[in-house]
């Protein structure tokens, strides 16, 4: 149980070794080591791959009864700024949920379905970058710390109603970024590791990285680079060393969109094939590759393409 008295010892147990933080944001982040960092009032609380708590930033001056108003369970810790309200509201977790590609990846999912919740339920930053927080063992804020558990994921589960995870790139946020890119990067490996077998696997990785970093920079708030690599690592090791199962793979998710577009189903599946080719596009896009091969694979006019990726916001 983390209480006034163990508190601070427990956060900066949990803090890396080395964490980002700040005297002022607007002047940007530096590295120190964590003895250091501690007396600074912005922190970087997670390690890198490294989950040990979920930080809301809500922006408004009743803060402070956000998860109250919401009927969610208490949290760890409420760093609140003293003159406008705003907070930073922490769940300290009982396990931490690795993201390196050692992780199981619907662990990591339900994290980030249970994370998407609470946000919305907070009415929290969908934009917050979840890397940096108001330290809750700075004085200068108004901070607050409740004897609670640390929060198993089941617990956390239990207050809200879990759903997908956003796919729109205006929209995905925190976890859901490592998930969305996990995807991406995946489906695409899939099919391309057919041409990539005879360059050896430091080549096939470098390819990976490339893409899974195209990805990344299509979010709003792009993820740090120690999580655009473990996904690289994942994805390009499971399907370096399974390519037979993930050529498998890509058979079968073709003919499931082969499937949603068979017009015996009238239009709803052709409404459906439409939204395939859309998010297809969407997916190319970020895999970088141009607008113009875009619009040939897939059969579109370069106007559709253009308009997609700019109903989007994405980077052209």
């Amino acid at each position: 149980m983390t209480n006034k008295n163990n508190f601070k010892e427990d956060f900066y147990a949990k803090l890396p070794h080395k964490p980002y933080c700040s005297e002022n944001l607007g002047h940007g982040v530096v590295i120190r080591p964590k003895k250091t960092a501690i007396q600074k009032p912005y922190i970087q609380y997670n390690p890198p791959c490294l989950i040990t708590s979920l930080v809301f930033d809500i922006d408004r001056a009743d803060a402070y009864f956000a998860w109250s108003d919401a009927n969610l369970p208490c949290p760890t810790w409420i760093a609140k700024n003293r003159k406008n309200g705003h907070a930073h509201i922490g769940y300290m977790l009982a396990a931490p949920v690795c993201t390196t590609h050692k992780a199981k990846q619907n662990i990591i999912e339900y994290l980030a379905k249970i994370e998407q919740a609470y946000s919305l339920a907070l009415g929290a930053d969908r934009c917050y970058s979840s890397l940096i927080t108001k330290n809750p063992c700075h004085e200068t804020w108004e901070n607050h710390v409740f004897s609670v558990e640390l929060y198993e994921l089941n617990y956390l589960a239990d207050f809200v109603e879990l759903q997908e995870l956003k796919t729109d790139l205006k929209e995905v946020s925190g976890l859901g970024r490592n998930c969305m890119m996990f995807d991406n990067v995946r489906f695409w490996a899939y099919e391309a590791i057919r041409e990539q077998l005879e360059g050896g696997y430091d080549s096939w990785y470098a390819q990976v990285l490339k893409v899974a970093q195209n990805a990344n920079g299509a979010f709003l708030e792009a993820l740090p680079y120690s999580e655009v690599k473990a996904t690289a690592k994942s994805v390009s090791r499971w399907v370096w060393q399974n390519h037979g199962k993930a050529h498998a793979k890509f058979i079968e998710r073709q003919r499931a969109k082969g499937r949603k577009g068979d017009s015996s189903h009238g239009g709803k599946a052709r409404s459906a094939q439409y939204s395939d080719i859309r998010q297809e596009a969407l997916k190319l896009h970020i895999q970088g590759v141009k607008q113009k091969e875009i619009a040939r694979i897939l059969k579109v006019s370069d106007r559709s393409i253009r308009t997609w990726v700019k109903d989007y916001g994405l980077r052209s």
